[in-house]
């Protein structure tokens, strides 16, 4: 790695969470730290693409990062990269993986979108680019039936989210502000309590009884559906032509302009991953759980797996508007300074690729590099 690489890697790191969106977890995590591996069933052969040994790229172990999921299970991110080998890490958490990013940990990672909004922010514009999107959806708000019969009902109840200023937090918190209602955002208190869990504690506190419901992404509100919840809103409902970012491609500003052909190729991958689970969907789900399986130790059941697929879309575009709505509702709800989102987008690789398969390019709502 050349020196002033390393350099401004270092020192992007020491300020990569520390405003409150800094908080938000990933959707929905496995384990507590990140895990590394190389795994891939397509080995590195080949020409390296612009002479690079290796590539890092980091992902969630969550259905919603499913592109990343299938594309590492499937080999089809290294088919693109030759004998420039893919090595894989996961995170837990939306500022661990930013925290790799800007330290030179991992290259290119798939993320949601606060933390992305976040690790832009807090570098001044300086630490990352979001170059591509993964998949939209995935996320419902589900309630204990016996409790809850209607959306009026949600005042008064204790309603989980996963974390304080993450995404599902700050969607929350703007759907209770326009029933009328109010909340303060820093403790959850109000007409509502919104009480903040971790994904992974949320089923066995609905168990309880110590929550009546959750706004929560997949495969949480499956988990809870499972256990006899009732998906009362579907967020998708809420956003124009049902569509909202739930993950993006983001790359590191420095890889990005030393290593463009190796962006370029992996981003290819991954148009190419996209293509292949909407081809193929009962192949992709079966790939993505295998996946899920090797990395958390067990499966998905059939009654969590299927319904929570459904719920997601799986696309190249990042839907940069909706990534701007999100920001703006982090802001209403007092969670967030108003970001200067201006330039957090460099869409140019990605179309090129996109041009290049015979599909439709993509915008950046006006956000992109100037």
């Amino acid at each position: 790695m050349p020196a002033t690489r390393r350099k401004l890697r270092r020192g992007l790191a020491a300020v990569a969470a520390l405003p409150l969106l800094a908080l938000a977890a990933t959707a929905c995590g496995y384990g507590s730290e990140a895990k590394d591996g190389d795994t891939s069933k397509v080995a590195a052969v080949g020409k390296k693409v612009d002479g690079l040994d290796s590539v890092r790229i980091g992902y969630f172990p969550n259905l919603t990062h499913a592109t990343a999921l299938v594309g590492d299970q499937e080999g089809l991110l290294q088919k693109e990269l030759g004998g420039t080998k893919v090595s894989y890490s996961q995170f837990n958490a939306g500022p661990a993986e930013i925290e790799a990013l800007n330290s030179g940990s991992i290259d290119i990672g798939w993320i949601g979108p606060s933390p992305a909004i976040n690790g832009y922010s807090t570098t001044d514009g300086k630490g990352l680019r979001i170059i591509g999107g993964s998949a939209s959806g995935g996320v419902k708000l589900v309630v204990n039936p016996d409790k809850v019969k209607s959306l009026k009902d949600i005042k008064g109840k204790k309603i989980a989210t996963p974390q304080l200023g993450n995404t599902q937090d700050v969607a929350f918190l703007n759907w209770i502000a326009e029933q009328g209602w109010k909340v303060d955002a820093q403790s959850g208190k109000g007409d509502v309590s919104v009480v903040r869990t971790d994904n992974k504690i949320t089923p066995d506190a609905y168990k309880s009884g110590s929550i009546d419901g959750a706004w929560v992404p997949e495969p949480t509100a499956s988990k809870l559906v499972a256990e006899g919840g009732k998906v009362l809103l579907d967020e998708a409902d809420l956003w124009p032509d049902k569509k909202f970012v739930i993950t993006n491609i983001i790359v590191s500003q420095t890889f990005l302009k030393e290593h463009p052909d190796v962006v370029q190729a992996v981003l290819r991958g991954s148009v190419k991953t996209n293509t292949w689970i909407n081809a193929n969907p009962d192949k992709a789900k079966a790939a993505a759980n295998t996946k899920l399986q090797e990395l958390s130790g067990k499966p998905l059941p059939a009654d969590v797996l299927d319904p929570a697929w459904k719920s997601i879309q799986f696309t190249d575009d990042p839907l940069a508007s909706t990534l701007n709505t999100e920001a703006e509702h982090a802001v209403k709800a007092g969670l967030l300074k108003k970001p200067k989102l201006d330039g957090i987008y460099d869409l140019a690789p990605l179309n090129k690729v996109l041009t290049a398969e015979g599909k439709s390019t993509v915008d950046d709502a006006g956000l992109g590099v100037k």
